[in-house]
């Protein structure tokens, strides 16, 4: 899909006149406007923040603010509606907001919007409804102090939940039914962010810069686009043409060998391998319900059998690194247990894997080069990732290949994207490959994602494995509780986990999957890099606006300045 570089005519408050096309679209000034692509793939049909994985891009982060930010390279807070938040006891936080700050149709913003919106909770189909199991009230002690109340205080996760989290207009969204707060599409949003609303249309969604963003008296900061269009994904070939021509300012999606393509016209975060930073670990995971994944055995025998070099120098052409055998991300470096890891980690092996297979009594005893269940069962395996996504499609078939090779009859399956998540979400499958946990503030939330408790008839965010073992949870609940400044009590836990991970091996890693992130420099310079100042997430993707990707707005220079 060819996308030009005209929206429809409308009115906004972004600042530049724009120019009238003979054809009569209207035509946003090209130095003041930022094309971005990656994480929108559909057309733009909701603005509700509420509503994860289905918002237009920008919603959350260039509209609608958390109280901090978390910066997950520095591992570090940062103030953002808050202007401070502090454990005034084992279970009390309080937070003091900052003075000053207006939503975009002039109204101050209070404590009574944080109250408001964290009560939004309650309802049973808030995303964050879990956090009412152990928060027992919040209350505004003054127009800008906002104090929550714990009856069982999970530092890991509200620390998580601090900055995850985007704060909501109480004026206009109270009276909202539930349908309406979850599944509204909430046109023309309102939000405490730099920008608002311009237009959308099939192929687009257009914010425009406003007048009397917060932070720029507060903190000196403002964003430098006057206007952002984040266009609705294309195919590879044509995103890579659009970036190298100039065409489109960032992309995020997955551009196959853009190292040798793009050449110096492309911008990536590192200059050499892995070029990407490290956004989440992706996992094979086995359905553990079913025979013979059940067994932690043939699951450690096929750890031994993939070759993640192949995929991470064959399929990726090293934009991606190969994980950690623990899966923890680099950020996460410090919670490794480097002794363990040498005693219990894994490679590729495929002796290896035959050794762990006979000695779980898998032979092949029918000749046919495939080894049968310990009571002589076939086993015929399908792994399955979404079709169209090229990249795991040709992991997959290197996952095939050396499980076959060990002795494995593993073949592969591309259902469509929407059919996959309902099996895997209900359990009906065998092996799929997953990367669901982003970076974050905590190996808490990794963890939580591989070991979660109970397990429901529908797993739709985490444990797709499915696997039981209630010490594991335990101690992941133990993890929740420790505040996220003690690095040593979290260690010790860490490190517990990742022993039951590798006597259990619940779900194998394999590589760290790519923050997508490719730039041209011919209309905006000063993208973050390892190698310069900015270091900030260079991403539009949902939920990274509050790991710090909206201060990368504020960096941008100008080509022509």
């Amino acid at each position: 899909m060819a996308v030009a570089l005209t929206a429809a005519a409308c009115t906004g408050n972004g600042g530049g006149d724009s120019d009238d096309d003979s054809d009569g679209a209207q035509a946003y000034p090209r130095e003041e406007t930022l094309y971005t692509s990656g994480a929108q793939w559909g057309p733009p049909s909701t603005w509700n923040p509420l509503m994860l994985g289905q918002l237009a891009t920008g919603t959350v982060g260039l509209v609608y603010e958390p109280l901090f930010l978390y910066d997950p390279l520095k591992g570090q807070y940062r103030p953002w509606l808050a202007e401070s938040g502090e454990w005034t006891g084992e279970d009390v936080y309080e937070i003091t907001l900052r003075e000053g700050v207006e939503w975009s149709d002039g109204e101050a913003f209070t404590a009574e919007d944080v109250v408001f919106t964290t009560e939004l909770g309650q309802m049973e189909t808030v995303h964050y409804h879990d956090v009412w199991e152990w928060l027992d009230s919040v209350e505004a002690v003054d127009e800008h102090t906002v104090r929550f109340t714990f009856s069982d205080p999970r530092y890991q996760e509200w620390g998580r939940w601090i900055y995850r989290t985007s704060i909501l207009p109480h004026h206009l969204w109270e009276g909202r039914s539930e349908e309406e707060v979850t599944s509204g599409a909430n046109e023309n949003p309102v939000g405490t962010g730099p920008y608002v609303y311009e237009d959308h249309d099939q192929d687009r969604m257009i914010w425009a810069k406003r007048d009397g963003w917060w932070a720029e008296e507060a903190l000196g900061l403002e964003v430098q686009p006057n206007y952002v269009i984040d266009l609705v994904n294309s195919s590879n070939e044509t995103a890579l043409n659009q970036v190298m021509q100039g065409d489109l300012d960032l992309s995020n999606n997955f551009l196959p060998n853009i190292a040798e393509k793009g050449g110096d016209e492309v911008h990536t975060y590192y200059s050499g391998p892995p070029y990407m930073l490290s956004a989440n670990t992706s996992w094979l995971v086995m359905n553990t319900t079913k025979q013979p994944m059940d067994d932690a055995q043939f699951r450690k025998a096929m750890a031994h059998a993939i070759d993640v070099d192949q995929i991470v120098n064959g399929v990726y052409s090293q934009l991606v690194q190969k994980a950690s055998p623990t899966g923890l991300l680099p950020m996460w470096e410090q919670y490794i247990d480097n002794s363990l890891v040498e005693q219990m980690g894994f490679g590729y092996d495929p002796e290896r894997a035959k050794e762990l297979l006979a000695g779980a009594g898998y032979e092949d005893t029918n000749d046919d080069g495939f080894v049968e269940s310990p009571e002589g069962d076939p086993i015929e395996l399908t792994l399955i990732v979404p079709s169209g996504w090229t990249d795991w499609m040709e992991a997959a078939r290197v996952i095939s290949e050396g499980a076959q090779a060990a002795g494995i009859n593993v073949t592969t399956e591309f259902p469509e994207q929407s059919a996959l998540i309902e099996r895997r979400n209900s359990g009906d499958y065998e092996i799929v490959i997953n990367n669901e946990r982003q970076m974050s503030n905590s190996p808490w939330t990794y963890y939580e994602y591989m070991f979660q408790l109970p397990i429901k008839d529908s797993q739709d965010t985490v444990n797709f494995g499915r696997y039981e073992n209630e010490e594991a949870w335990e101690l992941v609940e133990e993890l929740n509780r420790v505040s996220v400044d003690d690095t040593e009590t979290m260690r010790a836990i860490t490190s517990q986990l990742q022993e039951i991970h590798f006597e259990e091996m619940p779900l194998i890693p394999l590589w760290y999957n790519g923050l997508w992130s490719q730039a041209n420099e011919s209309t905006w310079t000063n993208w973050p890099s390892a190698q310069g100042d900015s270091h900030y997430i260079p991403t539009t993707w949902n939920g990274y606006f509050q790991l710090g990707s909206i201060l990368m707005l504020t960096e941008l220079e100008p080509a022509s300045e």
